[in-house]
């Protein structure tokens, strides 16, 4: 398999794909491989951890907010994680899209801690 195309499918399957190109032998040992597969790994399980966020919040504001105003804000929140989620989804795809076309985007903050794990 070809550097660009593995590089690719570290996204695929979130960061079990990551984890399975970082113990792969040949995969494991290349930098570039190795990057997409640590950001992968962090970009997925930081949407985990903001969507956990996200639930939480939701879940407190509803306790606490009288019926009404939960269900302003049930509306307002439905929007929100749509168009976090559709931005989530596209960023995923760009993610893949240029890791295949050897020039992957380094996100901030989990960018560069991906660099620095990988030795890039």
């Amino acid at each position: 398999m070809t550097e660009n195309l593995a590089g690719a499918l570290c996204y695929l399957v979130g960061f079990i794909t990551g984890i399975l190109f970082l113990v792969l032998e040949p995969y494991n040992k290349n930098p570039r491989v190795r990057f997409n597969a640590f950001q992968s790994i962090f970009f997925h399980l930081t949407w985990i951890v903001f969507w956990i966020a996200m639930t939480v919040l939701q879940i407190i504001m509803a306790a606490i907010l009288p019926w009404s105003l939960h269900f302003i804000l049930s509306l307002l929140s439905v929007v929100v994680w749509l168009v976090i989620g559709l931005g989530g989804f596209v960023l995923w795809i760009m993610l893949m899209f240029k890791a295949y076309n050897n020039s992957p985007i380094v996100l901030p903050i989990i960018g560069p801690l991906a660099q620095k794990q990988a030795g890039v």
